[in-house]
């Protein structure tokens, strides 16, 4: 197994996925506890999709685990809220089957009721009370495992407040006595929402975020905190944010979004097909290292490893750091468009690109330049990089182009906009007719006119 693994690791570095300073780490790295941080379960009472999704996962945790023969155990499970899609007590009790039904002795189960989809039916006091009758534990919690202190807030008993001060004052409390334990030692808290302006999907745009908390983190370098709400994918270079202390995106068990080029909460058609959840371990130096995983797939997505993140001098994934880290996606050079053209525009195929940095391609662009070099028209896909599937191929495609011959071309884009070599090709497309082609010649020269004005003020 071992030779597998090393096997593994190294092409892995050929590829480019991980460095070879992750690598070194990851061979020596000995956990002193592991848990699964996850959120969004959504679970339902007649669909069952989602209950199964957590058997997967927890399954998926318990089989890793296993195969580690320096450490075996799965300590926690953490669920950072939306536990269930409509607050009922039915689905709750289907929560916890799933959960309980698959929880193994020694692994702590640690979750969170949150505001929205927890409590669409009952009042915050019944659903706290009830989350407790089906769990066991208190909506509210500080426990700690293995020296390590994890710390949940629910939403608040008082339904005219989403957080109240009395829970603030709480959370101060506790961090202030788990860090005067051990200043070097990170502490774990969990709530549904992103701390604002902290990881992807937490922006004021994005819509995801809540800033209670935001204040009172910063005193605390030692927090590591999870938070879930948005969906936004896992392994997005931005979910793992750090500045004056560390937030981790959990990703979502059910369903993932996005903002793309301005388009907030986008759902693309396999959406819904994604199921992930991270895979959190520490060492005896409080080294952390995260990997994040495909429930449907059973496959992993990515792995960071994060050096001790209780010192605040151990800042690696500040989002100025991770930029500077990333470099853009390359095309093989022999890459060649497949172009078809159809009327009014055209049909592209494209070999698909690979990663420079360890970091996924999130974005391709195509693009029309009519016979003066100037852009006519253009569009964008977005490909499967959140779920663990091989894609060998991108499909775009344009419209609005009147009769004539084009330079097609396509990129690759990382998620700090940088990008790649474009490829590119030549076609001639036909129009319906020659009115057709007259107003698709005037919206395009529009949509230029457009994009000037937006370069230049925006």
């Amino acid at each position: 197994m071992k030779k597998l693994i090393c096997a593994v690791i190294s092409l892995l570095i050929i590829a480019g996925c991980i460095s070879p300073a992750f690598a070194a780490q990851a061979d020596s790295f000995v956990p002193v506890i592991r848990f699964v941080a996850a959120s969004d379960s959504h679970v339902k009472e007649e669909d069952h999709t989602n209950e199964q999704r957590i058997t997967k996962m927890l399954q998926l945790a318990y089989s890793i685990a296993g195969e580690d023969t320096s450490y075996s155990a799965l300590d926690a499970v953490l669920v950072a809220g939306d536990l269930t899609n409509d607050g009922t007590k039915p689905e709750f009790d289907n929560f916890s089957n799933a959960v309980f039904g698959s929880l193994q002795e020694g692994t702590k189960f640690l979750g969170v009721v949150a505001k929205n989809h927890d409590g669409y039916q009952m009042k915050r006091e019944e659903l706290r009370a009830y989350y407790k009758s089906v769990t066991g534990n208190n909506a509210d919690f500080n426990t700690v495992i293995n020296g390590y202190h994890f710390i949940g807030i629910s939403a608040s008993p008082d339904d005219a407040q989403h957080y109240t001060q009395a829970q603030i004052d709480w959370l101060e409390k506790q961090l202030a006595e788990a860090t005067a334990e051990d200043p070097n030692k990170p502490v774990f808290v969990m709530h549904h929402e992103h701390n604002r302006g902290t990881v992807y999907g937490s922006s004021l745009y994005d819509g995801w975020g809540v800033t209670y908390f935001n204040s009172l983190l910063k005193k605390y370098p030692q927090v590591v905190d999870f938070s879930g709400h948005s969906h936004y994918p896992l392994n997005h270079p931005g979910s793992v944010w750090q500045g004056d202390f560390t937030a981790i995106g959990t990703g979502a068990i059910y369903y993932s979004e996005f903002t793309v080029e301005g388009e907030r909460t986008y759902h693309p058609a396999d959406s819904g097909d994604t199921a992930t959840f991270w895979l959190v371990e520490l060492d005896k130096d409080n080294n952390m290292r995260l990997r994040g995983y495909d429930i449907n797939e059973g496959k992993e997505l990515c792995s960071l490893m994060v050096n001790n993140p209780a010192n605040p001098a151990n800042r690696d994934y500040t989002p100025e750091k991770r930029k500077a880290a990333s470099s853009a996606p390359a095309f093989s050079k022999d890459a060649a468009l497949t172009v078809n053209p159809v009327t009014g525009g055209c049909k592209v195929t494209v070999p698909a690109a690979r990663s420079t940095d360890g970091m996924p391609v999130v974005l391709y662009r195509i693009y029309a330049k009519n016979s003066m070099g100037m852009t006519v028209a253009k569009n964008w896909v977005m490909p499967s990089y959140y779920r663990a599937v091989e894609q060998d191929t991108i499909d775009l495609e344009l419209a609005g182009l009147g009769a004539g011959e084009y330079t097609i071309g396509v990129v690759a884009e990382n998620a700090y906009g940088m990008q790649s070599e474009p490829v590119e090709a030549k076609v001639t497309v036909e129009s319906e007719n020659t009115f057709q082609s007259f107003l698709d010649q005037i919206a395009q020269f529009f949509n230029l006119i457009k994009d000037f004005f937006i370069q230049l003020f925006w």
